[in-house]
Formats: structure tokens, C-alpha cells, sequence
């Protein structure tokens, strides 16, 4: 069935990362940030098949090492995230506090210790403050709840400005099956694991293996096709739960997979723009499409050094249609390509045909880059793979923010 008529089988749903069935989270203060909810907890009342993708960084932080060797082993019950303090950085004393933060919340849920995963964001090389932290975990146990997801969405911010957070519904053999989930990130965002935490839940039903490769596949869709600035961090972790208790029947490749692969795009798509559009500094979504490559790899290297590229993004930045420095960047792609067969269309508007300059209107150029969404596509005409890119410009309140945001 085509995707078009595929999507309306979805319907938004409000709860967040708390509306699958038998997920309850919460978002709580304890005082690690200067300011708002800092403690988030996610908990499922039946034991979760997981799976999770993390951070290719050398430099990984505590919790991602403590959370990477939990991860598909064990069945999980709850999921505890501080935001503020990275725990990067911070020799075995970090990881000992890794460690205690997911024993602190197993006990205080009544469940086995490597059923908690532990997550950490924010300013890296500083010591958890356990006493703090332990407050936190106990407070979030009792404010735990199914409508929770949205304080828990707050509680994982840093330079965030704004929660992300989506749930959706589609019906197998006629009962309710849900995926919902939330995010952050806004600087340090990089493909190849995207600078980021993410928290996905759903109720289905779903093999270990399984759950594990459709959550590749999606992140290969969204998380892993979003940059802000080329960086990739520390603590880069993106986490999918399933505790089987929709009534619906086990999802297999011949019953149910298309739908919740849909679902589970849907989500995941949903917070990747998101986290993009909420840029350090962003004032404009900018999709790069690639077309027309002799492989599928190739059309990612191309898209993903125009959507990297420092001059692009100012130019967009400051509503300059330099088309120059996009073809100056495909060109430095490593990428071999005819450029006497490649066009480039800024929105609706050609500026480049057969590797030149084609007779456009500046004022319809402009128009289309100086909107809230910019649309760049380069069709190569050399084969028929293609790769799509998202990114936002790069602007003056990018580099305030970051000249200020000290360890």
C-alpha cells in the first residue's frame, strides 16, 4: 500500500513517551540544574524487551557504558534520566554513580537492579551530586503516572528551549497497539548517532531482534539524517522499550510489521525535526535532498557535507541564496560526479542547470531561502539513488550561546 494511504492508519494521541500501554514517567526537580525540572523516570509495569543505539564517541559517558551492557540482555522495568550534569568524563567515580543511580531507582521500584537504565546530559568533567540524585529518583517514584510524559519531556532539557515529545496509535487485528516517545537536543547534534538522548515506548509485541532492527532502520530515517553543527557527544543514546501489553497479537514480518515500522518512522521523524528546529541560535529548517547518485552512500556524503557546511548555513542564515557554496561543497564530498549534469532548485526556484548558472529571478531565489523552511535539491543526474538531510542555519545567537555555556 502506498505510504500516503498507509498514514492514515496513525492518529496523534497526547502522553508522550507515557501513552503506550502500561508506561507511567515523570519529570521532577532536584536541584542539579539552577532552574526547572532536571530528573526524569520512565517506568513499565511489565517487564520490556529493549533495544538501543549509542554514541560512536571514544569518550563515552558512565551511563552509556552502564546502560550498553543492560541493553538487550536483561528485561527492563524503568528508565532514570538527569539532566544538567553528563557524568562524562569522570573516571570509575562517574561510573560508580551510574551505577548507584540505577540501584537507587530499582529499589525504590521494587524491581532487580539491571532492570534500570540510566541516562545523563548536560556540562561534562563535574561529579554527579548523588545526594541530590538519589532525593530526585525517590520524589519521581511517588509522582509517577500515566500522564506524566510531558513533565518527563521538560525534565531531560538543557539548551533545549521547548520539550519534544509525540505518541500515536494504529489498530492490528482491531485493538489499539501505541508508540510514543520524547527527545532533546539543540547544539552538539551530528548524524551517525545524533547528539541527543531519545526514549522511545510502545506496547507491541515484538521478538528481541527484531525490535532491535526496526529501530536501526528508523533511526537510519530520522536520528542519523539530522545535523545542527557537526558534533557528536558523549552521552549520545537513543533507547526503544516494548512491554508487550497491547491485546494485540506478536508482530512478525508477515503480521503487523509494515504498520508499526509506520508508527515507530512516524515517531522518531517527529522528534528528529524537532530536535532540528529547535537549534542553538536556528531560525530556519532546511531540508537537503540529494537526487540522482550513482549510490545510495554516495547521495548521504553529498547531503550531509552541504548540510554541515559552515557557509551554507550563514548564507541561509543571513537570507543569501549563495547557490556557489553549495556546489563548492557537493564538490568536496569525496564523491566522484559529473558536475556538466547536476541542477540545483533552492525551493521552487532552478539556479543551476547543467553545472551552471541558469537565468533565475534573484527576487523568487531569496523568497525561497528566507522562509521559516528552506527546501535545497540537487539531482546529480548520474543514477537513481537519492538522501535526504535535515539541518537549520547557522546564526550569531549559535556562537553566544555556546562562547557562554562553560564547564
Amino acid at each position: 500500500m502506498p505510504r500516503s494511504k498507509r498514514r492514515h492508519l496513525l492518529r496523534e494521541v497526547p502522553g508522550g513517551v507515557a501513552a503506550p500501554c502500561g508506561f507511567e514517567a515523570t519529570g521532577v526537580r532536584c536541584g542539579v540544574k539552577a532552574g526547572g525540572l532536571d530528573l526524569a523516570l520512565i517506568y513499565t509495569v511489565a517487564p520490556a524487551v529493549a533495544a538501543g543505539i549509542f554514541t560512536t564517541n571514544r569518550f563515552q559517558a558512565a551511563p552509556v557504558l552502564v546502560t550498553k551492557d543492560r541493553v538487550g540482555r536483561d528485561p527492563v522495568r524503568g528508565v532514570v534520566v538527569n539532566s544538567g550534569n553528563a557524568n562524562a568524563c569522570t573516571g570509575p567515580q562517574g561510573y560508580r554513580d551510574a551505577m548507584q543511580m540505577a540501584e537507587t531507582a530499582a529499589e525504590a521500584l521494587g524491581v532487580p537492579s539491571r532492570a534500570v537504565l540510566v541516562c545523563s546530559t548536560g556540562l561534562v568533567g563535574r561529579p554527579l551530586p548523588m545526594g541530590k540524585i538519589g532525593s530526585g529518583i525517590k520524589k519521581a517514584v511517588v509522582a509517577l503516572g500515566p500522564d506524566g510524559g510531558e513533565k518527563a519531556a521538560q525534565a531531560i532539557l538543557t539548551t533545549d528551549t521547548r520539550p519534544k515529545s509525540v505518541a500515536v496509535e494504529f489498530e492490528l487485528d482491531g485493538r489499539p497497539v501505541r508508540v510514543g516517545g520524547m527527545a532533546k537536543g539543540a547544539g552538539m547534534i551530528a548524524p551517525n548517532m545524533a547528539t541527543m538522548l531519545a526514549f522511545l515506548t510502545t506496547d507491541a509485541d515484538l521478538s528481541p531482534g527484531l525490535l532491535r532492527s526496526r529501530l536501526v532502520a528508523a533511526a537510519n530515517r530520522s536520528f542519523h539524517r539530522i545535523t545542527v553543527d557537526g558534533d557528536t557527544s558523549t552521552n549520545d543514546t537513543v533507547l526503544l522499550l516494548a512491554n508487550r501489553q497491547a491485546e494485540a497479537a506478536k508482530i512478525s514480518p508477515r503480521h503487523g510489521l509494515s504498520r508499526f515500522d509506520e508508527a515507530l518512522g512516524f515517531v522518531a521523524t517527529h522528534l528528529a525535526h524537532a530536535i532540528v528546529r529547535d537549534g542553538e541560535g536556528a531560525s530556519r529548517f532546511i531540508e537537503v535532498r540529494v537526487r540522482g547518485a550513482a549510490s545510495r552512500e554516495d547521495a548521504v556524503r553529498i547531503a550531509k557535507t552541504i548540510a554541515d557546511s559552515p557557509l551554507v548555513k550563514t548564507a541561509l542564515a543571513g537570507g543569501d541564496p549563495n547557490w556557489g557554496r553549495i556546489l563548492a561543497a557537493a564538490g568536496r564530498a569525496g564523491v566522484e560526479f559529473r558536475p556538466e549534469r547536476v541542477d540545483l532548485h533552492l525551493g521552487g526556484v532552478q539556479v543551476v542547470r547543467a553545472g551552471a548558472v541558469c537565468g533565475y529571478r534573484a527576487r523568487a531565489a531569496r523568497a525561497a531561502v528566507t522562509s521559516p523552511e528552506v527546501r535545497i535539491a540537487l539531482d546529480l543526474n548520474d543514477g537513481e539513488q537519492q538522501a535526504v538531510m535535515w539541518t537549520c542555519d547557522l546564526t550569531q545567537e549559535y556562537v553566544r550561546i555556546n562562547s557562554e555555556y562553560h564547564t
